[in-house]
């Protein structure tokens, strides 16, 4: 039985599942990583083999994606290759958890994914992964209650603000935002590291005064909230801090949040980043390739789970610069056309 070592964490890390290593398993090990390097990929798992996909918070994107993923590889595999999503603080954290080998393949927002490989900001040194491909865009979802007075980020002075999970993209966003908008997000807001389930309580019973959010849209938490609050809540207009947000990272980009994601009457321009599976960069060529042709074959399932992973396009797959792709999963779009 082929193993890959993981650990399958729910919240902040209470519950583990640790499957043991043995010789030839995915572990990191140099010498696997090296004999990986010189076979043939054949693109197919033959043994039993399970691999832990970390996500993000429980009622975002990343999570559902990820649960639908999980069982669709076992599908695509005859229950070969097996997968278990974990809810986590998502990219920062993900990336870090992927590189200890605790979990096999991490959701992660493009401009971590960048920093992760480069070893700047949140890391101290480029971190060993790779990339299986670009999926679907993520949104910044800057949310503010109507009576906060708040109408720019730089309004939020002094104001309570959740910016995201601890070691979160969303977080590395927030505090970008924040000192974009001339704000120093240790001093000038009351920051309150939330993650998004705890932070939708504190914007319906008040003790929040604004959020921010990167995820694909429509986003569960963020739904409840509009149907829920209604017009006691609205979004911010951040497109005027895209500039200074793409002299930091160039994957920054315009977009806009559609008025029937969250019938907010009104279309609302927002920054919009990638998103990208990495994983590490000795995983099993196979599997990832599995995995990789998984993603694609079954987007329309992953859809149907949320509507976010109809931006997953094999047209953008191969735009992982300056993340390498895995080899694995350079072969399985090569067998997809994927230019």
């Amino acid at each position: 039985m082929r193993r890959i070592d993981v650990r399958i964490a729910a919240g902040v890390g209470a519950l583990a599942l640790v499957a043991a290593g043995a010789a030839g398993c995915g572990g990191r090990q140099d010498g696997a990583a090296k004999d990986d390097a010189a076979r043939e990929i054949t693109c197919k798992v033959t043994k039993d083999t399970r691999v832990g996909i970390a996500t993000g918070n429980a009622t975002g994107v990343y999570y559902v994606v990820g649960n639908a993923l999980a069982g669709q590889l076992s599908a695509a595999t005859g229950g070969k290759l097996t997968g278990t999503a974990a809810e986590t603080g998502a990219s920062v954290q993900n990336v870090e958890q992927l590189v200890a080998g605790q979990y096999d393949v991490a959701f992660s927002l493009f401009d971590t994914a960048v920093n992760a490989v480069q070893g700047k900001d949140s890391f101290s040194s480029p971190q060993p992964v790779k990339a299986l491909a670009r999926i679907y865009d993520n949104y910044t979802q800057v949310v503010v209650r109507a009576d906060s007075g708040i109408t720019s980020v730089a309004g939020m002075k002094g104001k309570k603000i959740s910016t995201g999970s601890p070691k979160s993209g969303t977080e590395v966003i927030a505090n970008r935002l924040l000192t974009a908008a001339g704000l120093d997000p240790a001093k000038d807001v009351q920051a309150q590291r939330l993650d998004l389930t705890k932070t939708v309580d504190g914007m319906k019973d008040g003790s929040i005064d604004g959020f921010f959010w990167s995820g694909g849209v429509p986003t569960g938490g963020v739904t409840d909230l509009f149907t829920t609050a209604g017009d006691k809540v609205k979004f911010l207009d951040i497109s005027p801090l895209l500039p200074k947000m793409a002299e930091l990272n160039p994957a920054y980009q315009a977009g806009t949040i559609g008025k029937d994601i969250y019938r907010t009457g009104v279309d609302v321009p927002t920054i919009v980043v990638p998103n990208v599976l990495l994983v590490r960069d000795n995983l099993d060529a196979d599997v990832a390739c599995v995995i990789t042709k998984t993603v694609f074959e079954k987007k329309d399932t992953l859809a149907q789970a949320n509507p976010a992973a109809k931006g997953i396009d094999l047209a953008n797959a191969r735009k992982t610069d300056p993340v390498g792709l895995h080899r694995g999963a350079d072969r399985a779009l090569k067998d997809l056309g994927a230019s």
